[in-house]
């Protein structure tokens, strides 16, 4: 059975670049010990996943209950394809075109996500980071081929992991009684040449199933310059993949799996993170308070910097954080008061994970201008990127016009 700390609640999500812009996977026992003081809906969420834990440890349940304790490949994928759901991202994307000048386009991509908790009022979906990054829409389909808005409860890129929420009042009640929590397993019981599963919504064409067996435990990948230890199977993980589920032979969540990790030159490599490393991690980021409405215009927050993103080949190439490296930073804004410098990378707002210019634009255009935020950023000590901390004190935009500034490189 998993354990985990108690849930620590903290507002998420969302915002306006301002610049110039539990349901815990704990045993029963734990979770009635420290769930005194949480709120009804995170006292909910950690009652459902407690009971979602302890079913995936009794040997006898069902097949009804969600069990495929001893199954075939088709009825493990039968009894866990309701817990997926298919994710579509619609977000705004930067380019650099011939002239060296930076245009924006919208751009939709697709993924996968597992049904991991659910409250009162809301359904909690685990996924991959990359799945959601720079979302402005987020769109989750269902086993029943329905699907509902979604909004992004917190995400940590460093782990490639996010979690987002859909209202229980966007779905029918025929909707709500096909879909069910996924069993959590873990993944430290796992061995090399043990069989597993992996669902995900290959490619975007829909939920597809493929199998394999545990190639390596605890193999070290780096990207963009984090490394993780991940599971290797030889199971197919393509793109759309990414967020899916990786399930021992008793039906139970053992691993995310990411396409980003996999060497797409490589036949019978593909990676999943393991459950049981980032357990802490979804628990935090489940019972955090989506923000679902932006701030009124005139009144969003602001910043106070312009800015560039820090790709995934600049990270690489320059060993510099992925995040919005500041190329200004407007005497007397909030981000001066707070100390922040040209040449500092911006990593995280409010606890989520910022990746790009305009995901920065979009999560603080949800906050209101006089809100105090902790802002993660990276600064060059001695030669090297040291992560820092800094408390914001969001400022006004006297130019309602110019949100964010996004200078050509």
């Amino acid at each position: 059975m998993l354990k985990f700390k108690k849930a620590v609640k903290f507002t998420a999500m969302a915002l306006t670049f301002g610049v110039v812009a539990s349901a815990a996977f704990q045993g029963t026992n734990f979770l009635f010990n420290q769930i005194d003081g949480d709120t009804q809906e995170e006292q909910e969420a950690k009652l459902n996943m407690a009971d979602a834990v302890n079913a995936s440890s009794d040997a006898s349940a069902s097949t009804e209950e969600g069990t495929a304790a001893g199954s075939s490949v088709a009825a493990i994928a039968d009894a866990a394809m309701p817990s997926l759901v298919a994710i579509t991202n619609q977000s705004v994307q930067e380019m650099m075109n011939w002239f060296g000048q930076s245009q924006v386009y919208e751009s939709e991509s697709s993924g996968s996500g597992i049904i991991i908790g659910q409250t009162d009022t809301e359904l909690l979906i685990v996924t991959n980071n990359h799945v959601v990054d720079g979302a402005q829409n987020l769109s989750v389909g269902f086993i029943d081929e329905t699907a509902a808005k979604a909004q992004v409860k917190g995400t940590d890129a460093e782990h490639d992991i996010a979690v987002i929420s859909v209202n229980l009042s966007d779905l029918s009640a025929d909707t709500l009684s096909q879909i069910k929590v996924i069993q959590i397993g873990s993944s430290a019981d796992l061995q090399v040449g043990e069989q597993v599963v992996a669902i995900g919504n290959a490619l975007g064409y829909g939920q597809s199933v493929t199998t394999g067996i545990v190639s390596a435990l605890d193999r070290p990948v780096t990207i963009d310059g984090v490394t993780n230890t991940l599971i290797q199977t030889d199971a197919a993980i393509n793109p759309g993949n990414s967020g899916g589920a990786l399930l021992n032979m008793s039906g139970q969540l053992v691993g995310i799996n990411s396409a980003k990790y996999s060497d797409t030159t490589v036949e019978g490599m593909g990676y999943a993170i393991p459950v049981d490393d980032v357990t802490d991690i979804i628990e935090s980021l489940m019972n955090r308070t989506a923000r679902t409405q932006k701030a009124p215009e005139g009144q969003q927050g602001f910043l106070g910097i312009t800015g560039q993103d820090v790709t995934s080949e600049i990270s690489e190439a320059y060993g510099m954080p992925k995040g919005v490296y500041i190329t200004s930073v407007e005497e007397g804004s909030a981000a001066e008061k707070a100390g922040l410098q040209k040449g500092d990378i911006i990593t995280k707002f409010d606890g989520t994970s910022v990746s790009s210019l305009s995901g920065l634009q979009e999560l603080i255009s949800y906050y209101s201008s006089g809100e105090t935020v902790e802002l993660t950023y990276s600064a060059v000590s001695d030669g090297q990127y040291t992560e820092q901390t800094a408390e914001v004190t969001l400022g006004v935009n006297e130019n309602a016009a110019n949100i964010v500034t996004i200078p050509s490189r």
